[in-house]
């Protein structure tokens, strides 16, 4: 079955983190991406990791693998911000995904 974005919603969590007085402070989103295979996982991260968040500050991107599935981890000071950042992932993520379909299963090293 082709990897679609579509069908990473149940995969997705997004959380406000708040300090002790109550008030909040950073938004936090997580996106784990289930792949058919470790390779596939492997290859994605490669391919997603040389791209730096263009802002020096207000936003962190964290990309972790295990196994078959790539976790991202944002951590912003603005909803707007992290919003931008995370649509242009899922826009990266989806090339990705579309030419490892369209070359079919990567071959083993």
């Amino acid at each position: 079955m082709p990897l679609s974005i579509r069908s990473l919603t149940k995969h997705v969590n997004m959380a406000a983190c708040k300090t002790e007085n109550g008030s909040e402070r950073k938004l936090e989103f997580f996106l784990k991406v289930p792949f058919p295979s470790e390779r596939e996982a492997t290859i994605a991260l490669q391919s997603l990791s040389p791209d730096p968040e263009p802002r020096k500050g207000g936003i962190t991107k964290n990309l972790d693998l295990s196994g078959q599935t790539l976790s991202v981890r944002w951590t912003a000071d603005e909803a707007r911000i992290l919003r931008v950042s995370v649509s242009s992932f899922l826009d990266h993520l989806s090339l990705v995904m579309e030419t490892m379909d369209a070359f079919g299963p990567p071959v083993s090293q």
